[in-house]
C-alpha cells in the first residue's frame, strides 16, 4: 500500500509546489483537487488534467484520487441528468491524470428532497453513473462529510441501494466524529464501512462541529488503530492518505501524519 495526502491545508501556492512538498517529504501519492484541473467558472479542459499529469510524473508522484465535488442529494430528473453528465467529464479528467477513484461527495440538503429519501437520492445518482464507470473503469467513493453522509445510516443505506461494485466509501476517520457520531460508536461504524471503503481520509482531532479542533493523527481522540484494523480486516487494499486540520505549521503538520501512517498501517 501507499501513503498520501490530499491537496488540501498543504504547503505549497501552487499545484506544483504541493506535489514538490509531497516528493520531498516521503508521499507516494496525492489526491488532487478538481480545482486544480477544473478551476471554478472555467470551460471544460481536459489539458489542464495533462499539464497536472505531467507535473505528477515529473516529481514521482501519483494520483490516488480526484475530488469530485458533486452534489448527488437529487431527486429531479433533469438535475440527476446534469449530475451524471458533469461527474462523466470528472471521471474523464481522473484517467488522465491515472486514477480510477473518484472522491464522491453525498451532497447537500435541499428543498425537495426530504430527509427520509437522502439515501434514495444518492444511491439514485450512484446506479445512475454506473454505466460510464463502467466504461472508463473508475470507482465512486462516497465521502462521509458534511451533514448528510456523515450520518452512517444514511451512507450505509445509499451504498446497499446502489448494490453496485462502482459505489463504495471514502472512509473519514475524523468526520463520523465531527457531524457528532459518540467517540464510543465509532470502532462499530468504522467495521460496517469498512467493506465499502475505496480510499481514506486518515484525520484526527477532538470535538463536535464548532468545538472541532484538527491534530496530527495519533494525537486526537480518534481511535484510529481501530479503524486500520476494520480496514485491513476487510481487505482494503487502497492508500492510506492523511488530511490534516491542523492550524500550526503544515508541512510538520502533515509530515507528522505521514510518520503515523509508516508506524501504524500497513505499507
Amino acid at each position: 500500500m501507499a501513503f498520501g495526502l490530499i491537496h488540501y491545508n498543504a504547503p505549497g501556492d501552487t499545484f506544483e509546489a504541493f506535489v514538490r512538498y509531497a516528493a520531498e517529504a516521503g508521499f507516494d501519492c496525492c489526491e488532487v483537487m478538481i480545482t486544480d484541473v477544473w478551476p471554478r467558472g472555467a470551460a471544460f479542459d481536459p489539458a489542464r488534467a495533462h499539464e497536472a499529469r505531467s507535473i505528477l510524473d515529473r516529481h514521482g508522484v501519483f494520483a490516488s484520487a480526484l475530488t469530485a465535488a458533486n452534489d448527488f442529494v437529487q431527486l429531479d430528473a433533469a438535475a440527476v441528468e446534469q449530475q451524471v453528465s458533469r461527474m462523466r467529464q470528472v471521471a474523464e479528467l481522473a484517467r488522465i491524470l491515472g486514477t480510477g477513484t473518484l472522491r464522491t461527495e453525498g451532497g447537500q440538503p435541499k428543498e425537495g428532497v426530504p430527509e427520509e429519501r437522502w439515501a434514495e437520492a444518492i444511491a439514485g445518482c450512484l446506479k445512475a453513473c454506473g454505466p460510464f464507470c463502467q466504461d472508463l473503469g473508475v470507482r465512486l467513493a462516497v465521502d462521509n462529510h458534511g451533514t448528510i453522509t456523515n450520518n452512517p445510516k444514511v451512507l450505509l443505506r445509499a451504498l446497499e441501494l446502489a448494490d453496485s461494485p462502482h459505489a463504495g466509501s471514502n472512509l473519514d476517520t475524523m468526520n463520523l466524529r465531527w457531524w457528532g457520531n459518540a467517540v464510543e460508536d465509532l470502532p462499530a461504524i468504522f467495521r460496517a464501512l469498512a467493506p465499502y471503503v475505496f480510499h481514506t481520509h486518515m484525520k484526527d482531532g477532538t470535538g463536535v462541529r464548532g468545538e472541532y479542533r484538527g491534530a496530527v493523527l495519533g494525537q486526537g481522540e480518534i481511535p484510529l488503530g481501530v479503524a486500520v484494523g476494520a480496514l485491513v480486516a476487510a481487505g482494503y487494499k487502497g492508500v492510506w492518505c492523511a488530511e490534516w486540520e491542523g492550524r500550526t505549521d503544515k508541512a510538520r503538520g502533515y509530515a507528522d501524519c505521514l510518520a503515523w501512517m509508516k508506524a501504524n498501517c500497513p505499507g
